[in-house]
């Protein structure tokens, strides 16, 4: 295992998409975790080492579901010792290259994430087991159909977007322009009508959700007129009426009742 460990923070992302030569380190990493069983629970379980407050090292999940966490948030800040998955003694990640103990590297992560002998000790305790020969759970299954629409030509011959990419485009023109849902359905119908009858374009809305899902992107619920003319973001997140044709933003209030557009 080499001693360079700058890929963990470095290149995980290129060019909007995930990096298949960062996914490649990934798979490295745990099967040097498995490689040492006295880091391994259930048989298939490794501690995660995402960002996520719930894993950081703490919590042991099934390796597919590391990797998918590890793809969306990326390792922990300063992992470059890997003493929770079996390393005894490395190089430590300076100039002089010092060797580092067990005991003082132990420490030194226990310090830096709040990470005491106890907690530790009732995560061993508490770690979920994990049927070696079980499938991917739904979430790393969704995630890997993910990444493999992110190698997927829009339609064969195309060389400047697959279908996550061509997908995360029209949701981008969709938030920078404020579009409604109804206009991004009937734009997605007509680029069916342009691009060959073989294409792997997301149909609508809901199906170009469905392809980003994922990524684990964060979700934020915009009220909008009736009438599809606008939606109340940004500078108009206050208004109580649409500009456009003037229909009210909310239901006349009704005893009892609190209901919205």
């Amino acid at each position: 295992m080499e001693d360079d460990r700058e890929w963990m923070y470095e290149g995980r992302i290129v060019n909007g998409m995930f990096s298949n030569e960062w996914g490649d380190k990934v798979d490295e990493f745990v099967a040097f975790a498995l490689r040492h069983p006295e880091c391994v629970n259930g048989g298939t379980a490794i501690r995660c080492p995402c960002t996520l407050v719930k894993c950081q090292n703490k919590k042991f999940l099934n390796v597919e579901t590391v990797k998918v966490h590890l793809y969306r948030n990326g390792f922990v800040p300063d992992y470059y010792v890997w003493i929770y998955h079996g390393e005894k003694q490395v190089h430590q990640r300076c100039s002089s290259s010092v060797r580092v103990s067990v005991s003082e590297t132990d420490q030194m992560v226990s310090d830096n994430m709040n990470h005491t002998t106890y907690h530790r000790m009732v995560c061993d305790a508490t770690g979920p087991e994990f049927n070696p020969d079980e499938e991917p759970n739904a979430e790393a299954r969704n995630f890997y159909d993910m990444i493999r629409a992110g190698d997927k030509p829009v339609y064969e011959g195309n060389s400047k977007h697959t279908q996550l990419s061509a997908a995360m485009r029209m949701l981008e023109i969709k938030c920078r322009h404020r579009c409604s849902q109804a206009w991004f359905n009937d734009m997605s119908n007509f680029i069916q009508e342009l691009l060959p009858q073989d294409n792997l374009m997301p149909l609508d809305f809901y199906s170009t959700k469905k392809l980003v899902r994922g990524l684990g992107l964060p979700v934020q619920v915009i009220h909008c007129c009736v009438n599809n003319c606008m939606i109340y973001w940004g500078d108009d997140s206050d208004l109580n009426s649409c500009k456009k044709c003037g229909h009210a933003r909310y239901k006349q209030k009704v005893r009892g009742s609190r209901n919205r557009f």
